[in-house]
């Protein structure tokens, strides 16, 4: 079960935190804004995040994946 105060907690994950969560595979990201879209089919947190690119910005999405037993999360950008 994912109680109150772990939704609230994976819902309202910030920018910096998001960066750090995907840890390695977002070195080559400097991410400058993020936004949460909903929860996913598979039970994924999702959110849109935006990342400088070479003359510019681009986005993307990062998707939380919560392990209840473990009390741990996880991180992949998609």
């Amino acid at each position: 079960m994912i109680t109150a105060e772990t939704l609230k907690t994976l819902t309202t994950f910030t920018t910096e935190a998001l960066h750090r969560a995907v840890g390695k595979a977002g070195k080559d990201y400097t991410f400058t804004g993020s936004k949460f879209l909903g929860l996913t089919n598979g039970n994924q947190f999702c959110y849109h995040v935006v990342h400088q690119v070479k003359g510019g910005s681009d986005s993307c999405k990062v998707f939380l994946t919560y392990d209840p037993t473990a009390g741990r999360v996880s991180a992949d950008i998609g």
